[in-house]
């Protein structure tokens, strides 16, 4: 109840600082600007409750999920200044389990800068994008602990695979965009240089136990005893979201790198597909997907998929000009 309670208040604290403000006069006419911004937040809550004597099935559960996204756009003459932010965080509780579990933990910042060639879509680009997670990650399983009395009880345990910023990702590259429009672009950066920065705790290892040297796995690709690695790629990165029904939005986003430096066929690959309907202005429908490659992580995809019901907010609005 307490994880509920928090997500509704952090919720709330958006919104009431969302709050449109009416013009006095209602005749204004709107002027153009170089600025535009504005942002989507949501909530979805989930709760399922069964009494002892339910006999069809399901356990107690509680979760919630606030995602929040907000886009900061600057324009002038051939000058194009793009920055989109994304915070996604949910916790669920499910009766008898020892600990919370996260369902969602992303924070990720984009900007790209690009300079117009001539008068068609094409630019000259820089991109800069950072990528981390909020709190610690964890593997849960069970373990026997032997009691005083010489029986044997099975605990639910839990390891720690990763930490709050840990990983962060920083990647900065050069090179060109193409943009359609505000809602459909693509950027191609041959000049990549990416940082991944871990906790020395993930790590650490005594390098005069020749066994604890030979056990250690890359943690995200950083080598023992350091907490950075830095590499040499190529990027692409591809957004667009269009209306595919009335009250429909499709969203999709893709992320391309290959390290120049280290296999470079092997390519990360992380893409999400959001699918958002409107029901009214609060409250909206979200499906989302998200599939990530990184061979540094693990062998194979990661998957997610998220489906909910849920209160939503518009924070600012598109201005109707744009010089």
């Amino acid at each position: 109840m307490k994880v509920s309670l928090l997500f509704l208040v952090f919720t709330s604290s958006y919104l009431s600082f969302a709050q449109k403000q009416v013009p006095k006069d209602s005749t204004e006419v709107t002027k153009p600007t170089n600025w535009a911004s504005w942002g989507r937040a949501s909530f979805i809550f989930n709760q399922s409750a069964f009494n002892d004597e339910w006999q069809g099935g399901g356990v107690t559960n509680i979760s919630g999920d606030v995602s929040l996204t907000y886009d900061i756009q600057y324009k002038k003459d051939k000058l194009s200044w793009d920055t989109r932010a994304l915070l996604e965080f949910g916790l669920s509780q499910v009766k008898d389990q020892r600990f919370l579990r996260k369902t969602t933990d992303r924070f990720e910042v984009t900007s790209i800068v690009g300079n117009q060639i001539n008068k068609s879509f094409w630019n000259y680009s820089t991109i800069f994008n950072f990528r981390t997670q909020l709190i610690s990650g964890y593997e849960f399983s069970n373990k026997e602990e032997v009691n005083p009395d010489g029986s044997v009880s099975t605990i639910q345990d839990r390891t720690e695979i990763s930490g709050g910023f840990s990983p962060s990702y920083f990647q900065l590259g050069l090179g060109i965009l193409w943009k359609k429009s505000k809602t459909l672009n693509l950027n191609v950066a041959p000049a990549t240089t990416r940082l991944i920065t871990v906790s020395s705790r993930f790590t650490d290892v005594d390098l005069n136990d020749p066994a604890a040297v030979e056990s250690y796995d890359p943690f995200f690709g950083v080598e023992a005893n350091k907490t950075a690695r830095w590499e040499v790629g190529a990027s692409l990165r591809g957004y667009s979201k269009l209306e595919v029904a009335k009250n429909i939005h499709m969203e999709n986003v893709l992320s391309l790198y290959s390290d120049y430096l280290d296999e470079p066929e092997n390519v990360d690959i992380d893409f999400t597909f959001n699918l958002f309907l409107k029901v009214n202005d609060y409250i909206s429908g979200n499906f989302a997907f998200q599939t990530i490659y990184d061979d540094n992580t693990i062998k194979g995809f990661q998957v997610r998929q998220v489906i909910g019901l849920g209160f939503k907010y518009a924070l600012g609005e598109k201005p109707e000009k744009q010089a």
